[in-house]
């Protein structure tokens, strides 16, 4: 794996550094547990301006930094009213009035 220094533009005048990243043929840019552990906040900042960078365990790719992709916010759920309103009255007895009749027609 070769090592190199990368430096990455951010939101300070001066490029971000971190020695710790390197570059690894195959998978991109790399860095170890421990050190992402340790620098976790410029990982991060690294990721959320587009990088993606991969953390390796005993040189072995293990898991991926990505940046999340925000969805933009659905339709906000208002209810059935409305809709239930809109529709075409079925017609027909009442369920009290079925009731009424079941009960009737048993001569109780």
């Amino acid at each position: 794996m070769k090592t190199k220094i990368i430096k990455y533009p951010s939101a300070k005048s001066e490029p971000m550094v971190l020695k710790e990243v390197a570059v690894a043929p195959g998978i991109g840019e790399v860095i170890s547990v421990r050190s992402a552990k340790a620098h976790l906040s410029a990982l991060l900042d690294l990721v959320a301006s587009g990088h993606e960078i991969t953390i390796t365990s005993d040189g072995k790719p293990k898991a991926k930094l990505v940046k999340v992709e925000v969805d933009e916010p659905g339709k906000v759920f208002q209810g059935m009213g409305d809709y239930l309103l809109k529709q075409p009255i079925h017609g027909g007895p009442s369920a009290e009035e079925i009731i009424r009749e079941d009960r009737d027609s048993r001569g109780w």
